[in-house]
């Protein structure tokens, strides 16, 4: 227990000491997985939106893919993306394989369903005379569109925050497709496994305790806007 302690206490100091390996693995994986993000979100509201407000062929059937692909593991994203990047695979000519760029691709992969089916959700829960109401008062469909996103606003951005939580602590895709190379591809997940599999714990805790700080703050912003959302409608 008595080691267990001074580990905890060297790892936050590791932490406020502004080590720089440690913050350039940071870094990197706030900048991945903020990308991925900022990526995905745009075509998975559009989406969100035209499964809410039209009626077409298989739309029942899509927002059933996008409900199960919610839970799909990393590892698979990560084999099914190790597979096209791979030289033998379809798209192996692009040198993608071990790259940040790699890790970002799989990780929209794994928050586009999530985003977009919690889009669908808030989309809705809004009132349709928004919409309608927009369109007959002459407003062109993508005004009419963003009047509407701002109705259901803090579902929406309860919809990103989970989708950065999803993808900023996921570490079988970003294992697979990213490597793990210092100074390249590592990020937190895959530099806290490689760290405890050598038995450094002290590296591998100060890194989960940004994890777990992460984890309380993406939890406490999804109950406020969640809160937010239900006291608007």
């Amino acid at each position: 227990m008595g080691d267990l302690s001074q580990t905890s206490v060297t790892a936050i100091i590791l932490l406020l000491s502004g080590d720089s390996e440690i913050w350039e693995i940071i870094s990197l994986s706030f900048g991945v997985s903020l990308s991925a993000i900022l990526i995905a979100t745009p075509p998975a509201l559009i989406i969100a939106f035209l499964l809410a407000f039209y009626q077409f062929r298989f739309r029942r059937a899509l927002i059933s893919l996008f409900n199960t692909f919610m839970s799909i593991p990393a590892v698979i994203i990560g084999l099914t993306l190790y597979l096209m990047l791979s030289r033998s695979g379809p798209l192996g000519d692009l040198k993608l394989l071990f790259t940040q760029e790699a890790m970002v691709i799989g990780q929209i992969m794994l928050s586009f369903p999530l985003l977009t089916a919690m889009g669908h959700a808030a989309f809705q829960s809004a009132d349709r005379r928004a919409w309608e109401t927009a369109i007959t008062l002459g407003a062109k469909p993508w005004r009419a569109f963003f009047t509407l996103m701002f109705e259901v606003r803090f579902g929406l951005i309860a919809a990103v925050v989970a989708g950065f939580g999803r993808v900023i602590a996921e570490i079988g895709s970003s294992m697979m497709v990213g490597g793990n190379i210092l100074h390249a591809t590592r990020n937190i997940p895959t530099a806290i496994a490689l760290e405890t599999s050598k038995g450094e714990f002290t590296q591998g805790i100060a890194l989960g305790i940004v994890l777990l700080v992460l984890s309380l703050c993406l939890n406490a912003g999804i109950s406020i806007f969640q809160g937010k959302g239900d006291l608007h409608t």
